[in-house]
């Protein structure tokens, strides 16, 4: 037996400690995500602003997701979800510092939601790669369905308890819950051993040349340039609307920031119901047929959305529960096609590739 296949039949004991690491270090994040998004809402009420601070979330992840992938393969996966867990506390850090000098502006918040983006970029493909050498194959489904319902939990609760930090705290002092949080999943990591993929024969390092080997990856397995394809045709159009959701209900439907947690709880709920539905290994043999089928539902959500009046603001919030079930669906599938086609010595570049295309 194998140092991999020794890893794997203990599985169930690390994944409980990365798990719980990682429910604290997501719930403070999105607590302060959530924070964030309320402050700029309240205090500009401009979508223009809020366009901004979605570009300055996704941009540098987008762009950096091109190379960092090459990184991930070649550096020890362990080393890099740390490292990124502490830049990103480090810059939520320097940043509450500054606010504590002086009054908080919206550039401030700019650069710490483009730091955060660019630490992201290591540590999210770090993390989904490290998961096909942790377990059996046969447990990934489970496994995507979990780490949906963590990030659900923290959904549905981190917009309530974002908009009461707020109406008690300034920012700086919501700022600091992240770093916290960062801090707990850094100590968990440090308990478990994450292995190396296994690595043909020795080259000297190319940046060029490992990025087009993530590159043949997608394009040499069956059916996975089309589904990276349709991914980004439906995300293109998915993340700039999904950014507007609390400025269509303080505005189209005249809420609150009360309302606008409404609003991010039921998408929670969504999530948490579809993570607990994609868990069902019955689901393991349709995965192609879930995601087909989640693009379908989910459009529709958004042009339900749409087309409603400024007094159907509960058919809006029972609308998002279900597009977060689709959206869960569609995630947790995807990630475990992706997990069981590629190679895990190439996992890093293929879902950093991803994150950065979608």
């Amino acid at each position: 037996m194998d140092n991999l296949t020794k890893e794997k039949k203990d599985w169930k004991r690390v994944f409980t400690i990365i798990f719980t690491g990682q429910f604290f270090s997501t719930l403070s994040s999105y607590v302060v995500g959530y924070a964030v998004i309320f402050w700029l809402s309240v205090e500009t009420r401009s979508a223009e602003v809020l366009a901004y601070a979605t570009i300055a979330s996704l941009l540098p992840q987008m762009v950096l997701g091109l190379f960092t992938g090459v990184f991930v393969d070649r550096w020890n996966r362990k080393r890099t979800m740390i490292f990124s867990d502490l830049f990103i506390a480090l810059c939520t850090l320097v940043l509450a510092s500054l606010f504590f000098i002086t009054e908080p502006k919206i550039s401030y918040v700019y650069l710490l939601l483009v730091m955060r983006s660019a630490g992201m970029a290591f540590h999210v493909p770090a993390m989904q790669a490290s998961v096909p050498l942790l377990a059996p194959q046969d447990k990934l489904m489970k496994i995507a369905g979990i780490n949906n319902m963590i990030h659900s939990v923290s959904t549905i609760a981190s917009p309530a308890l974002a908009a009461l930090l707020i109406s008690l705290f300034r920012l700086h002092w919501i700022l600091l819950i992240d770093v916290a949080g960062a801090v707990i999943a850094v100590l968990t990591l440090l308990m478990v051993h994450i292995p190396d993929p296994e690595k043909g024969e020795k080259v000297p390092p190319h940046l060029g040349r490992e990025l087009l080997e993530g590159l043949r990856e997608i394009y040499s397995k069956p059916g996975l340039l089309w589904l990276f394809i349709l991914a980004l045709s439906a995300m293109f159009f998915i993340m700039p609307v999904s950014a507007l959701f609390p400025l269509m209900t303080l505005e189209h439907f005249s809420g609150t920031t009360y309302m606008m947690s409404i609003v991010e709880i039921a998408w929670g709920i969504g999530m948490l119901i579809g993570g607990a539905i994609i868990g069902h290994k019955r689901l393991n043999n349709y995965k192609v047929v879930l995601i087909n089928l989640t693009y379908l539902v989910l459009g529709l959500t958004f042009v339900f959305s749409g087309i409603l009046p400024p007094s159907g603001f509960a058919w809006f919030a029972g609308v998002t529960v279900i597009g977060g079930i689709s959206m869960t669906m569609y995630s947790g599938s995807f990630t475990v096609i992706v997990q069981t086609m590629v190679e895990p010595a190439a996992l890093g570049r293929v879902f950093s590739l991803y994150a950065s295309i979608t």
